[in-house]
């Protein structure tokens, strides 16, 4: 009877991690990966801070109910004084008869 190994899905081990530093190495340059783990972490933070600020907009929302305006309330509708003009487009000979 065959017997099947189970797949492991997670995080890589040891051996592993060095191969894709070293992919990185290779790729970016030992002198950016400072510099690029730096950015990448103020992206996380950035998201971070995004996404706390959302749920909070959402439970006050929530809070307070439908009262406040919808995006599509606070637009201003645009005025017009008078009829509008007619535009007067030439006429083609060709399509005319």
């Amino acid at each position: 009877m065959p017997t099947t190994l189970p797949l492991q899905f997670g995080l890589p081990g040891g051996p592993e991690l060095l191969i894709i530093l070293g992919i990185a190495v290779l790729l970016f340059g030992a002198n950016k990966l400072p510099a690029l783990a730096r950015s990448s972490g103020q992206a996380m933070g950035e998201f971070k801070r995004g996404r706390q600020e959302l749920e909070n907009e959402l439970k006050k929302g929530a809070e307070t109910g439908t009262d406040e305006k919808t995006a599509a309330d606070a637009v201003p509708e645009i005025e017009t004084e008078g009829e509008p003009e007619e535009i007067e487009r030439p006429v083609d000979a060709d399509l005319a008869s």
